[in-house]
């Protein structure tokens, strides 16, 4: 959701796919879209206003994030049906956020960061985690950067 005004809100978007599902018929993706839309809705009212995209964002990688954690957890308990039903979820909210960071575009932020934060050692990696975050922010999983931080600033 880049450039000057997108053509279509990210909102826009995921009414215009519920419709769609609606008359696909498809179920699980329709499901799945409701929650978000009532999620996103629930947010909105916090916040009092419209929401923007940026803010929209926050709230799909919020939901992302949690689906992430739910495969992990379905995973060791051995509920591959529930793995499965988490993962195509986890697919579609991600067709909605931004273009995910690759690790070698990520290593070059975090080196920045640690430069900019003058770290040298784990202890230090809260600073350099308070200036990368803004940066990637929607773009990559929270906990696989803390990790890649960590490794680097342990070397």
């Amino acid at each position: 959701m880049t450039g000057t005004k997108p053509s279509m809100s990210l909102l826009e978007q995921i009414d215009k796919d519920v419709v769609k599902a609606m008359k696909e018929r498809d179920k699980d993706r329709l499901s799945l879209l409701r929650v978000l839309k009532s999620e996103l809705k629930y947010r909105r009212i916090e916040l009092g206003k419209d929401l923007t995209d940026e803010q929209a964002v926050e709230v799909l990688s919020t939901s992302a994030k949690k689906h992430r954690e739910s495969i992990e957890q379905f995973a060791k308990g051995g509920r591959d049906d529930l793995v499965k039903k988490e993962e195509f979820e986890l697919a579609v909210i991600t067709t909605y956020l931004p273009k995910q960071l690759d690790e070698h575009e990520l290593r070059d932020l975090a080196a920045a960061a640690i430069a900019e934060a003058g770290a040298q050692s784990p202890q230090q990696i809260g600073a350099v985690m308070k200036l990368l975050m803004p940066k990637i922010k929607g773009r990559a999983d929270g906990k696989a950067v803390n990790r890649m931080v960590a490794e680097m600033l342990a070397k």
